[in-house]
């Protein structure tokens, strides 16, 4: 097993295929979410878009740190997190 966490996160990439589309999914978010961001006046309905898309983001953050756990432990996981 990796000790490294960026090394485990390519490895999940390359053979995990849930995380590589939790990964792939949560950077399309970004990246509409950051669309959404450049605007700088956002409709009523722009914010409400952006919010639903930032927390879908957050899930699918959730969803891949869960796998993470998986393969190396919760403590692994907190610690990264607060980093």
């Amino acid at each position: 097993m990796p000790t490294d966490f960026e090394e485990l996160k390519r490895k999940l990439l390359q053979t995990d295929e849930e995380y590589r589309q939790l990964a792939t999914l949560h950077h399309d978010l970004d990246e509409q979410i950051q669309n959404l961001s450049s605007r700088h006046h956002l409709s009523a309905p722009e914010q409400v878009e952006e919010t639903t898309l930032k927390k879908r983001k957050l899930h699918l953050k959730d969803q891949m740190e869960s796998i993470l756990r998986r393969h190396t432990g919760p403590e692994t996981v907190a610690q990264v997190a607060r980093h």
